[in-house]
């Protein structure tokens, strides 16, 4: 490198896919590499779930979420990473060059790499589209977590939960610790979007969960007091309560990415990489549910770990630039909401991510089909939700030379 860097690599993001990266990249031999968090503390959003399980195949131990956050914290700290919280990056210039601002001001840092590892949200009510007033009392499972474990307040007593995706059975268990108790969960579709299995806490728990059920209005005035609801058959109830809690929905926390010269992704909503977490600027990796929503924290730890070793692969050369004819474009088909990595370098391999990671529009009992150039080079039954990741080994795709675009479809059955 002639260039003179700050660092050798950057880390946005200071929650398990950021420290993991940035651990391994030390472990790699990386010998700068910078830590950027705009908390004040690292650990991401287990720094604010009170409860376990986290850490079991990174630690070998259960922890709660502030535990393991420590856990994190330490690791990095142990393993020589330059931590600076308290920074927010507000601009991603092109060749690894961002624009920072903290306590002392605001600041141009460079890099020869950079990693983007910060996150995702969950949607907000004005996403959602629900009608009604606007009181005290409509949170989502972020701020819950932060009123509770942080502030140590009680926001509300009498919650109405919205959704059914396994951050609905952890704002349960935030609400059971802090001697809420929810009036009940409702969930749109027939079936829960998590697990059955996991659905079956709240029941343990008397919270009633409603199916086929939709928030149609918020009712309060100064707080909240009622919600009305709508069945699958058309018909309104109200049911009393002093808060509405929304849950799931997440989206990436992209905002950096949007305002770039990146590429965005329509499905994911989040950056275009490769196999490798390489985006359209081959200075920039992403790792961690920046890359799709949602994955749990022990996935994001383990992808960073991956995505930091490929980085340190690249500062040593290993990672040539990829020439022009020698990438596949993924596509998606029928049925699809959204494929990751949406571009693949050739020679394909297991190395790097490894895998396609493909999510379903609806739910759909059919045939998973990977195509080039109109033949199959990959085919799975599968039976699968939304919101469940199904998997396509990179290293088993039958490709032949003169393809250049991957198309992902699920085709229903008869």
């Amino acid at each position: 490198m002639n260039k003179r860097f700050d660092s050798d690599v950057l880390v946005i993001g200071g929650g398990p896919a950021g420290i993991a990266a940035a651990v391994e990249l030390r472990r790699c031999g990386v010998a700068s590499v910078t830590l950027l968090e705009r908390e004040p503390e690292l650990g991401g959003v287990p720094r604010h779930c009170g409860h376990p399980p986290f850490g079991m195949r990174e630690f070998g131990r259960v922890y709660s979420g502030p535990a393991y956050a420590a856990r994190l914290a330490k690791l990095a700290e142990c393993q020589g990473v330059q931590i600076r919280t308290g920074v927010t990056v507000t601009q991603l210039e092109p060749n690894g060059t961002v624009r920072i601002v903290d306590a002392s001001g605001m600041a141009t840092l460079s890099a020869a790499r950079v990693l983007l590892a910060t996150g995702v949200r969950e949607s907000p009510r004005s996403a959602r589209l629900v009608s009604g007033d606007r009181p005290i009392g409509v949170l989502n499972t972020g701020a819950l977590q932060s009123f509770v474990y942080l502030r140590r307040l009680m926001p509300f007593r009498r919650p109405l939960i919205v959704g059914t995706e396994l951050v609905a059975v952890s704002a349960v268990l935030t609400c059971l610790k802090a001697g809420i108790r929810p009036v009940g969960i409702i969930e749109a579709s027939a079936r829960p979007t998590t697990r059955r299995l996991f659905m079956a806490l709240p029941r343990l728990c008397r919270v009633p969960v409603w199916y086929s059920t939709q928030l149609e209005e918020i009712v309060g005035t100064n707080r909240v007091e009622a919600a009305r609801l709508r069945d699958q058959g058309g018909a309104l109830r109200a049911v009393d309560c002093d808060g509405i809690l929304f849950t799931g929905q997440f989206i990436p926390e992209a905002t950096l990415v949007r305002g770039s010269h990146l590429m965005l992704d329509s499905g994911t909503a989040g950056p275009v990489v490769d196999q490798y977490g390489r985006c359209s600027d081959p200075a920039y990796f992403a790792a961690g549910n920046l890359l799709r929503p949602v994955e749990t924290a022990g996935w994001s730890f383990r992808e960073g770990r991956r995505i930091g070793a490929t980085i340190a692969e690249d500062l040593q050369g290993g990672l040539a630039a990829t020439p022009k004819g020698a990438t596949l474009s993924v596509e998606r088909g029928d049925n699809v909401k959204l494929v990751m990595p949406q571009r693949l370098a050739l020679p394909l391999a297991d190395s790097g991510l490894g895998m396609l990671q493909i999510r379903v529009t609806h739910p759909v009992d059919g045939v998973l089909e990977v195509s080039a150039g109109g033949r199959v080079v990959w085919q799975q039954s599968v039976n699968a939700l939304p919101e469940r990741r199904m998997l396509v080994p990179l290293g088993r795709l039958g490709m032949q030379p003169g393809n250049d675009t991957l198309r992902v479809a699920v085709r229903t059955r008869p």
